[in-house]
């Protein structure tokens, strides 16, 4: 019998034998940036010792590699505010010369198994907004991948992150400042989804609020929720049904402070002429509701255009002043005061 012939090497051959991650080995073959020069070495050698020869159609999309991002989300990412996300990206990617892609996370899955994932879509970098961007593990496997992240909203910055956000702990301040003068003494609190950090710092602000204005804290008042419209009944039901209910609700995001104002009415609460409630975001749902919410604008399709920005600026060549980009962008919120909010009834 003939001896079948050997397979010809394949790119994942050439990144082993260089001791590199296979996306280092196809930049340094296509002549890409972001490659050292020890590296490009070792590919070079690696390519010349296996015989390795690219064919075109690889080229091709090695190429298209270094211009392809992807926008990586979970299962706890509400529609509202992955709606937002995509439509700022989908608006900046063109204007960057970027490929975007959308990659959702399996639930439950291994940081190993997402970073496989992500590395099948041939992308050179990856957007990860909360809770994924406090996620280290897959930080750090992404990194390896030889991918650029950008973080939005994460709980802490890398010395090398690159990341997007806002200060979530002062808006909340603002927003509980704002409650107490009008008159509110007994707010309820709605929290997020305990996996997003935001959620941990906006119930920081609301209780560091409190205590600056010398209001004693109430366990009561504080209420689990998920940032789901769901958790926001439960909850809003919880508040309201104590003996001494809150006078104001700040819902730590629109759906939940929506789902709030549903209970309420089922009540036969007014409003904000029995109780105020107020949200987080300013997602489209906070202006289609009756009556309009309340709500800290929290820029997040800006924050989407910023991180694509990020991207382009960072997979351009060095020679165009790549390592100059800020790595770290901080926007500004906004309080917006519509109808859901006003002086107590009662004291």
């Amino acid at each position: 019998m003939q001896k079948q012939d050997r397979k010809p090497p394949t790119i994942k051959d050439v990144a082993a034998h260089a001791g590199v991650s296979v996306m280092t080995a196809s930049r340094a073959i296509n002549g890409k940036a972001l490659v050292s020069a020890g590296a490009r070495e070792a590919v070079a050698q690696a390519v010349k010792a296996l015989g390795y020869v690219p064919n075109a159609s690889a080229r091709a999309l090695a190429g298209s590699a270094d211009r392809r991002v992807a926008l990586l989300h979970s299962n706890s990412t509400t529609s509202a505010y992955l709606g937002e996300l995509l439509l700022g990206a989908l608006a900046e990617a063109p204007q960057r010369h970027l490929h975007l892609v959308v990659e959702q996370c399996a639930p439950g899955a291994f940081a190993q198994e997402i970073v496989d994932q992500v590395a099948q879509a041939h992308v050179a970098g990856v957007i990860l907004p909360p809770p994924l961007c406090d996620w280290s593990e897959l930080v750090e496997q992404l990194a390896q991948r030889d991918i650029l992240v950008v973080a939005i909203a994460p709980d802490r910055d890398g010395p090398d992150m690159l990341s997007v956000g806002t200060d979530d702990r002062h808006a909340a301040y603002d927003l509980t400042r704002h409650l107490v003068d009008l008159g509110h003494r007994r707010i309820g609190f709605i929290e997020g989804n305990p996996r997003h950090r935001a959620s941990a710092r906006r119930l920081q602000g609301f209780r560091d609020c409190l205590a600056d204005h010398g209001i004693a804290a109430d366990a009561a008042l504080v209420a689990p929720g998920d940032f789901s419209f769901r958790s926001g009944l439960d909850a809003a039901e919880q508040l309201l049904g104590l003996d001494t209910p809150p006078t104001a609700i700040f819902a730590c995001n629109d759906d939940m402070a929506a789902a709030a104002i549903t209970v309420a009415h089922q009540r036969k609460l007014n409003v904000p002429g029995d109780i105020s409630i107020c949200g987080f975001d300013d997602t489209p749902l906070a202006s289609a509701i009756w009556p309009a919410l309340t709500t800290i604008r929290q820029p997040i399709r800006d924050m989407s255009r910023e991180a694509i920005g990020l991207l382009g600026m960072r997979l351009r060549s060095p020679d165009d002043g790549a390592h100059g980009v800020i790595g770290k962008v901080k926007l500004d919120y906004q309080l917006i005061r519509r109808q859901s909010d006003a002086v107590p009834a009662r004291h």
